[in-house]
């Protein structure tokens, strides 16, 4: 079973006076490459939930976010009486005859008329926030199955197109073969020299010897059948399937430098063009 690299998990809880959520996002990279966005009371906590991420994600670029919405009637800033008091009593001087209420606007809005309390880490409220990202997790890891469900069907789909176009190219292999032997002798014919035909039939053979793609064909078979095997292993073989892919270039490289056949090669850049395929979407591939 494969898994894809991109992933999207998302999971909330509502508590009394806040309502907690985790999102999570991945896109594809060589290793892990994880950033982690907290409420500052729980910056303090960034490493543990890196390390949480990082036992569950493996590789990938990550982005996780935590956001916390207080819906209920709770605030940590406070009015500082004493500020507010000689604010108002400092305009009073200035504007003896001003109206209460507006002097009392204008002091709210003075430096220092406000205090933040900073917000201490809540316990209970951590534990809340673990079950979210466990869940978002969760989410995110099923996220990635079924996108690496689709990634293996394609994969399968153009894996059976290259076997189609190999066992295409058996059908010119004799035409080939023809076609050298005839192409030998025109060339001995137009030089007007008597043929050695014992000599002839060596050149033929030598020459089939060095078109001969059996070889290949043996090999690239059997790359096909491992990538197979291992896309279904229960692992994570994203970069095992990437160097499969490279073998598999090799050979039918190899193919179409030996084709020496109109036909056969255009069969060959068929298959090349299945493989690059399957080499974009491997990238994607945990």
């Amino acid at each position: 079973m494969i898994y894809s690299m991109t992933g999207f998990g998302k999971a909330l809880v509502q508590l009394p006076l806040k309502k907690i959520t985790v999102e999570i996002k991945s896109l594809n990279s060589k290793n892990l490459d994880l950033s982690v966005r907290l409420p500052q009371p729980y910056k303090e906590k960034e490493l543990e939930i890196r390390n949480v991420i990082a036992q569950q994600l493996e590789r990938g670029k990550v982005e996780c976010s935590v956001f916390i919405e207080v819906t209920g009637e709770e605030t940590s800033a406070t009015l500082n009486a004493p500020i507010v008091r000689a604010y108002i009593a400092q305009m009073k001087n200035i504007i003896p005859d001003a109206d209460a209420t507006e002097l009392m606007k204008m002091a709210v809005r003075m430096p220092d008329a406000l205090k933040v309390e900073r917000c201490e880490l809540d316990e209970q409220e951590w534990n809340e926030i673990v079950k979210v990202l466990n869940q978002a997790l969760i989410n995110i890891n099923e996220f990635r199955k079924q996108e690496g469900e689709k990634l293996g069907n394609d994969f399968a789909n153009r894996i059976s197109n290259i076997r189609s176009c190999m066992k295409e190219i058996e059908g010119y292999e004799e035409d080939r073969i023809k076609s050298v032997k005839d192409r030998l002798l025109q060339n001995l014919k137009e030089l007007e020299v008597n043929i050695d035909e014992s000599r002839y039939a060596q050149e033929v053979v030598y020459y089939i010897e060095k078109l001969d793609i059996n070889e290949e064909k043996v090999r690239l078979t059997n790359h096909l059948d491992y990538f197979l095997e291992t896309m279904n292993a229960n692992e994570h073989a994203g970069r095992k399937l990437g160097f499969i892919a490279q073998e598999m270039g090799r050979e039918i490289n190899t193919m179409g430098s030996k084709s020496n056949h109109a036909e056969m090669q255009k069969l060959v850049v068929k298959m090349k063009d299945e493989l690059e395929k399957i080499k974009e979407q491997v990238l994607n591939i945990l």
